[in-house]
C-alpha cells in the first residue's frame, strides 16, 4: 500500500490538480510527458558529464606518455654529444689555429702554443676550488668536502708562432698564494711550450656576481673584458696537468661534465603514464557494458 502511495503521490506531484471532465484526461496526458521528459534529462546530463571528464582526465596519461618519449630523443642526442665531447677531449694536440674564428668549434679541444708569459698583468678567477677527480671521488657522497678555496691564475701569454698574445688559466693557487710575491719560484720565465684545451666566453649565470676588474676578480670568463685589460686577444686556454712547476699554480683545472638524467624522467614520465592508464581504465572502461 505504502508503494502504491508513493507511486500515487509521484503521479500526483507530476500531474497536479487540473480541469475536470474530459479536458482533465488530456491535460494528465501532457503533464506526465513533461514530468517523464525533466527525469529523462537528469541521466542524460550525468551522461554527457561523465563523456567528457572522460576523455579529460585522458589527457594525462597520454601527457605523460609524449614526454617519456620525448626525453627517450633527448637521451639519445646527449649520449652522442657525450661521446663527441669524449673523442675532442682526448684528440691529439694541434697548433692554434692563427684565425680565431676556428676557435668557436673547438671548445675543449687541444692545442699547443710556445711563447713566453707577461706575469704583470695576471688576473684572478675566483672564488674556484681545485679540480681533482682522485679526490672528488674518494669524497662523492659526503655531506662536508676539504676542498679549498682559492683562485685560478690567468696570464697573458705571447705566442712566439703566431705574433699574438692570448690568456692562459695556468691552474689552481690557494688564497693564501694569490699574490704572486707569494710564489715567486713558480713564475716561469723564458719560452715555453704549452698545452692546453680551448675555451671560448661565458655568460654570466643567475646568482654568480659581476665581475669586478678594478679589484681584479673575476667570476666568470668574459673574454673580451679580459681582453681589454690585458691588451690580450680573446683567446683562451685551460693548461693542462703538465705545465705545473714547483711553486706555481696547479693545471689541468678544466672540469668536462654533461648531465644526463634523462633517463630518471624517461622512467619518470613512463610510470606516472602507465599509473594513471590503469586508474582511467578503472574508472571509465571496466564500468563499461560489454567489458
Amino acid at each position: 500500500m505504502a508503494a502504491a502511495a508513493r507511486r500515487l503521490g509521484l503521479r500526483a506531484v507530476c500531474v497536479g490538480p487540473g480541469p475536470a471532465g474530459s479536458e482533465s484526461r488530456g491535460w494528465a496526458r501532457s503533464a506526465a510527458v513533461r514530468c517523464g521528459s525533466s527525469v529523462a534529462e537528469a541521466p542524460a546530463t550525468k551522461a554527457e558529464d561523465d563523456s567528457f571528464l572522460q576523455w579529460f582526465l585522458l589527457l594525462i596519461p597520454a601527457t605523460a606518455f609524449g614526454l617519456g618519449t620525448w626525453q627517450v630523443q633527448r637521451r639519445k642526442w646527449k649520449l652522442k654529444l657525450i661521446a663527441e665531447l669524449e673523442s675532442r677531449v682526448t684528440a691529439e694536440p694541434v697548433p692554434l689555429p692563427a684565425d680565431p674564428m676556428e676557435l668557436k668549434n673547438m671548445e675543449y679541444r687541444p692545442v699547443k702554443v710556445r711563447g713566453h708569459f707577461d706575469h704583470s698583468r695576471e688576473l684572478y678567477m675566483m672564488p674556484r676550488t681545485m679540480v681533482d677527480p682522485a679526490r672528488e671521488a674518494r669524497e662523492a657522497g659526503r655531506i662536508s668536502s676539504s676542498t679549498e678555496s682559492g683562485a685560478y691564475v690567468v696570464t697573458p701569454f705571447h705566442c712566439t708562432d703566431l705574433g699574438v698574445t692570448i690568456l692562459v688559466n695556468r691552474g689552481f693557487v690557494p688564497k693564501k698564494k694569490v699574490n704572486p710575491e707569494t710564489r715567486q719560484k713558480g713564475q716561469v720565465e723564458g719560452e715555453v711550450d704549452l698545452v692546453g684545451m680551448v675555451r671560448l666566453t661565458e655568460t654570466r649565470k643567475p646568482f654568480v656576481p659581476e665581475n669586478n676588474p678594478e679589484r681584479n676578480h673575476w667570476h666568470y670568463r668574459d673574454l673580451e673584458a679580459m681582453a681589454r685589460i690585458t691588451g690580450a686577444d680573446p683567446v683562451f686556454i685551460d693548461a693542462d696537468f703538465q705545465s705545473t712547476v714547483p711553486g706555481g699554480p696547479i693545471g689541468g683545472q678544466t672540469r668536462v661534465t654533461l648531465r644526463n638524467e634523462h633517463m630518471q624522467y624517461i622512467v619518470t614520465w613512463y610510470g606516472l603514464c602507465a599509473a594513471t592508464s590503469y586508474l582511467w581504465f578503472k574508472k571509465f572502461l571496466r564500468r563499461t557494458p560489454g567489458m
